[in-house]
């Protein structure tokens, strides 16, 4: 089931402000749905073909927790060692945008790459679990994202918080697939139509379950949060103009222009 979070572009009678929705896309059409997506929720009769809906950030994250060199190759084409233990780092909310909005290039960067990853969206509380505990109890679904990176301030600072926490640095979306077979994924990342990463999931350092637990042991991890996997190899340089795609199978394509930051 592929849950998303949309605005209505035209206003219905009575409103004066387009409030986000939640919404499970089948095909062409989005059906509202009534409820917390995180607890209770139900299939309203309200739907919209999805041409007359904007798709937002299918969530809005309290903390985004991301993986650092899960991907073997990607560590080695940057120079760095695979890490032994998993390399986690957080993005502030406020880089997260949804489909087709802009990522905006700082002047202060020479670089700034695109990262594709499969996320994992938490779906409930999750603070030190059992050994014995079924880690998947604790996921929602999972989305993809884009952990764009100003490489040049990353290398700079040593630490990555400014490299990759500037606004509209995590693009997020389209949609969360509650269903999804991780073993028959393949993570992509396209500029202006050409593939410049591919590779299949399961070619993750660390599993999810891995993750999850490490995550959990450190800070708990509430409904709602975010966990970017990692990135393959075959990360490169966005210039404004550029359309980043992130392509995972089963989930989607989430799709950014990328433009220069006004001064």
């Amino acid at each position: 089931m592929k849950l998303c979070r949309f605005q209505l572009l035209l206003l219905p009678a009575g409103e004066s402000l387009p409030l986000p929705r939640y919404g499970v896309v089948r095909g062409e059409t989005v059906r509202e749905v009534a409820g917390d997506i995180f607890e209770d929720w139900q299939e309203t009769t309200r739907e919209w073909p999805l041409e007359d809906v904007r798709l937002l950030p299918p969530v809005t994250p309290g903390k985004i927790v991301c993986i650092g060199r899960n991907y073997q190759e990607h560590a080695a084409e940057l120079g760095n060692v695979v890490p032994k233990e998993p390399l986690i780092f957080l993005k502030p909310p406020s880089s997260v945008i949804g489909p087709e909005e802009p990522i905006l290039l700082p002047s202060i960067s020479r670089r700034v790459d695109h990262e594709g990853e499969v996320a994992v969206v938490i779906g409930r509380r999750c603070s030190r679990p059992a050994a014995e505990a079924d880690l998947h109890r604790y996921i929602l679904g999972f989305t993809c994202l884009n952990d764009v990176t100003a490489r040049d301030i990353q290398k700079a600072d040593v630490q990555f918080t400014r490299g990759k926490g500037f606004d509209t640095f995590c693009p997020i979306g389209p949609v969360i697939e509650t269903q999804f077979e991780l073993a028959a994924a393949r993570v992509e990342c396209f500029v202006n139509g050409q593939r410049r990463q591919s590779a299949p999931a399961t070619e993750m350092i660390f599993s999810v379950d891995v993750i999850i637990r490490w995550i959990a042991d450190v800070m708990a991890l509430e409904p709602g949060d975010v966990i970017a996997t990692g990135t393959p190899s075959g990360v490169g340089p966005l210039a404004a103009g550029d359309v980043v795609e992130v392509s995972v199978t089963g989930i989607g394509t989430l799709r950014n222009p990328v433009a220069a930051r006004e001064s």
